[in-house]
């Protein structure tokens, strides 16, 4: 069965108008429209990135417009992985706001041209649409962020907004660039134009690189390019922050990978080393920086955005490292990291609508008041520090290796160090939850009040199951890592071929 790639960006596109129609009537429409937008643009992920990872590549030129004003579409076995969870973050984000707010038309509609926007990244094969489609995702995940009711929110979606414009208009500069010198889009092209006219040391490779690669990073959030994200994250509703924390920085980071890979290659890295370096060095002070950041945050949605800014600290590294070895661990690595922080976003979001806990101190006994979702929040936690068999560990081990493989030792010590850093900070966490007793560093609730009575507004079994779900696959997605190392392996091997 051959499936268009170009339906796994049009479903939800074309859907996309629907729930706000559909809101005016009922709510419980709206969703059942998005519900079903995502269920079909799942199955026809499904059976593309099957094709993709076990046969051979599917690809398209949408409307057979020839280059370089065409739009092509391709899904390998580089992509696939990131199309499935775009595919499976939508399908599990919708079952948990089925009766969590926001749950309106103009959120579902939101969230379907999110997913249509991240799944355009994912595919294209060309540098001029994966901009189109950053801008698409950009866009709703800006009007996502300002859902939530209050000023806070406004005020993080506009310095959201105003950041991801700068970020936006540096790499559409970059791409303008590129084109001047080489009069194609192509991804594929683009490294035999550029080698044509003059090498990939000369100035246009080079500045154009550079302008793409810090407007994605403004959108990875690495440092100090991550002002945005904490405000932005803490002041979403948990939905969306579980949503956005999945898919934005993680799929922005394929696209950094797939840039220097398909468009730029890793000759690149090679004639111009000034490149390697400010990737490793942006690395390690992401790594650094975000979690001297994390470990002095009360609040917990925050330290989570700061934890990010480490964990993307390691994926730069393995990027500038460019070895098979190092970029597997970037793809399982920004994965695991999608699956564990979109689960604990969602878990953070729902402890502090039903328990009234949002800072660490407040998460004291929590463990007594809510034993599942403590047990997640363990899980998520562990994964993100890397102990085995969680899926956090295996992308951090491949990254390591690819310092050792690439004499980085710096780099090596900088990841080994960000590990004992998390530790302790979400090892506090975990004291809280789990050693001390309700009201130990926050206020109880009123006398006479049971300790299961904390809050107003408790999970959904709908919304208990998809966290439980993610903690499950933290921990699965650690035992297959080697399976996917293996499906994407020969892949990475010949693009930095």
């Amino acid at each position: 069965m051959t499936v268009d790639p170009a339906l796994l960006v049009a479903v939800p596109l074309v859907a996309s108008v629907l729930p706000v129609a559909a809101g005016a009537v009922t709510d419980r429409l709206a969703w059942a429209i998005a519900a079903a937008a995502l269920a079909l643009q799942a199955a026809l992920a499904a059976v593309v990135c099957t094709t993709a990872l076990l046969s051979a590549p599917v690809s398209t030129v949408v409307g057979g417009i020839p280059e370089p004003f065409g739009i092509a579409l391709v899904v390998d076995p580089l992509s696939a992985p990131f199309v499935a969870l775009t595919a499976a973050t939508g399908l599990g984000v919708l079952a948990y706001s089925r009766r969590a707010s926001p749950r309106s038309g103009p959120f579902y509609s939101l969230a379907l041209l999110l997913v249509a926007g991240i799944t355009g990244v994912c595919v294209t094969a060309d540098v001029f649409n994966l901009y189109v489609f950053l801008e698409i995702s950009g866009l709703s995940t800006y009007a996502l962020v300002a859902a939530a009711d209050g000023g806070e929110a406004a005020l993080a979606a506009l310095k959201y907004l105003l950041l991801g414009t700068v970020g936006a208009s540096l790499y559409l500069l970059g791409v303008g660039y590129a084109y001047v010198g080489t009069g194609t889009l192509s991804m594929a092209a683009l490294a035999p134009a550029f080698a044509a006219s003059g090498g990939l040391g000369t100035t246009v490779p080079v500045v154009a690189v550079g302008l793409m690669l810090v407007g994605l990073g403004v959108k990875v959030a690495v440092f100090p390019l991550h002002v945005w994200k904490p405000d932005a994250y803490a002041a979403a509703p948990p939905a969306v922050a579980g949503l956005l924390a999945a898919l934005v920085s993680t799929v922005a980071a394929y696209a950094v990978v797939r840039l220097l890979l398909s468009a730029f290659t890793v000759e690149l890295l090679a004639t111009v080393p000034l490149v390697e370096t400010a990737l490793l060095t942006v690395g390690v002070v992401s790594i650094a920086a975000g979690s001297l950041l994390a470990f002095r945050e009360p609040d917990v949605r925050r330290l989570l955005a700061y934890s990010s800014v480490s964990q993307f600290g390691i994926v730069t590294v393995g990027i500038a490292l460019a070895s098979p070895v190092a970029l597997v661990g970037v793809v399982v690595h920004l994965l695991g990291h999608a699956v564990t922080k979109g689960g604990f976003y969602l878990a953070a979001g729902t402890i502090a609508r039903g328990y009234d806990a949002r800072t660490v101190d407040e998460y004291a006994g929590l463990g007594r008041r809510a034993p599942l979702l403590s047990v997640a929040v363990a899980v998520f936690a562990l994964g993100l520090v890397g102990i085995p068999p969680t899926v956090g560990f295996a992308g951090k081990l491949y990254v390591l290796l690819g310092t050792v493989e690439g004499a980085a030792p710096v780099a090596a010590g900088v990841v080994l160090a960000s590990t004992l850093a998390s530790l302790a900070y979400f090892g506090r966490l975990l004291q809280r939850v789990f050693v001390e007793p309700p009201g130990s560093h926050a206020p109880s609730t009123s006398p006479g009040t049971p300790e299961t009575d904390g809050g107003a507004d408790r999970p959904s079994a709908g919304a208990l199951a998809v966290i439980l779900l993610a903690a499950l696959l933290t921990v699965v997605l650690g035992f297959g890592a080697a399976a996917l190392a293996d499906l994407v392996e020969p892949t990475l091997r010949g693009l930095v071929a």
